[in-house]
């Protein structure tokens, strides 16, 4: 992987006495698209200011390529950032506000007229030169401050959240363009996000943060399969979190009964957390299948059925299937060695509903 371009140190900031960031390392290697994941008031966007300069750490380091720039201005740093209010000219036309950086450095005119129609045909909006903003769909309007920020050439390109304005069709069109065009142009993106299909879909690295901590660091794959702790694993995507005991590497039981499966290096009768991916767990006939239960509920979600099936009085497993099965039917459900995840007891709480924001929310 190539080298790094930015590297945070022991970083602290305050507000008003209440800490956002408590001690955070973290490094960003050049052509990589990092995302910061977290709830809101977790930090992520603290952290992207202190990147792009707006605000300056209380302590710690920020480096880039090496070198200290705590107290670099922003204009002088090599990054740009792209807002959640994208902030563009109502005054200027697409074309000018797409120019206005390089005007500022008073680039010559054809270069600024090579620059932007290349920009432009970036976003795929060619030919929008002379449109007013305000005429522009909010997507549209969200490619011109991304082309405003680009046309700069700056060596790490700062997102926060610039996509929750758009709706939900285009937000999913808007995260394969964005990592395209970082692809496509070879350089550091570092994204914030509250949104976890967001963050899967277009990361090489995700870092979930919760209270001014970062919580863990891995590709989409390994944060979603090897979810640190229930936290993250609650989190990230959907998630059956139970107790029970890893007795030996590779032999843990829980919900009544001992299971085969793929982890190791606990204490003996230690006591962990389990995680079941709801797409993990097969239902069956009755009978079969290493749980039996009773169907509380099924949901029809478009690609698959939501199934919640008792166990027993406390143990109530959610499983997503392609089959549907009637509500009060008996069944059992079949779990492989390999979705079973064990993970250690944590002291930091599950995601609470206000912390798991739901498509709804994001969109207001």
């Amino acid at each position: 992987m190539a080298d790094k371009i930015i590297d945070l140190v022991n970083i602290t900031k305050s507000f008003d006495g209440e800490k956002a960031l408590d001690g955070v390392n973290l490094y960003v290697r050049r052509k990589e698209f990092v995302t910061l994941l977290g709830p809101s008031g977790c930090g992520k966007t603290t952290l992207l200011r202190l990147i792009a300069g707006f605000d300056k750490p209380d302590s710690g380091d920020i480096l880039f390529e090496g070198e200290r720039i705590n107290d670099v201005p922003p204009y002088k740093r090599r990054v740009n950032t792209v807002f959640q209010k994208y902030s563009l000219f109502p005054h200027m036309n697409v074309y000018d506000n797409v120019a206005f950086g390089l005007n500022i450095k008073k680039k010559d005119k054809a270069f600024i007229d090579k620059k932007v129609k290349e920009m432009l045909e970036l976003v795929n909006l060619a030919g929008f030169e002379k449109r007013e903003v305000e005429s522009l769909s909010g997507g549209q309007q969200q490619r011109i401050a991304i082309a405003r920020a680009l046309v700069n050439e700056p060596e790490v390109l700062l997102l926060d959240e610039p996509l929750a304005a758009l709706d939900l069709k285009l937000r999913k069109e808007m995260q394969l363009e964005l990592k395209k065009m970082q692809q496509q142009l070879g350089i550091t993106f570092v994204f914030v996000t509250h949104d976890q299909e967001e963050a899967l879909t277009m990361s090489d690295t995700v870092v979930v943060m919760n209270k001014g901590h970062i919580v863990q660091i891995g590709t989409p794959v390994d944060v979603y399969n090897e979810p640190i702790n229930a936290y993250v694993a609650d989190f990230i995507g959907e998630s059956n979190i139970l107790p029970g005991v890893m007795h030996a590497d590779y032999r843990c039981s829980f919900a009544g009964r001992e299971f085969v499966c793929v982890d190791g290096g606990f204490m003996k009768d230690e006591n962990v957390e389990i995680v079941l991916r709801p797409e993990d767990l097969d239902i069956t006939p009755e009978g079969k299948g290493m749980l039996q239960g009773v169907v509380e509920s099924i949901l029809f979600m478009g690609v698959h059925y939501e199934i919640r099936v008792r166990i027993n009085d406390d143990l109530v497993l959610t499983v997503h299937s392609t089959d549907a099965v009637l509500e009060g039917a008996r069944v059992g459900i079949d779990i492989e060695p390999d979705a079973i995840h064990v993970m250690k007891l944590s002291d930091m709480p599950l995601a609470t509903e206000e912390e798991l924001e739901v498509a709804a929310d994001y969109e207001a």
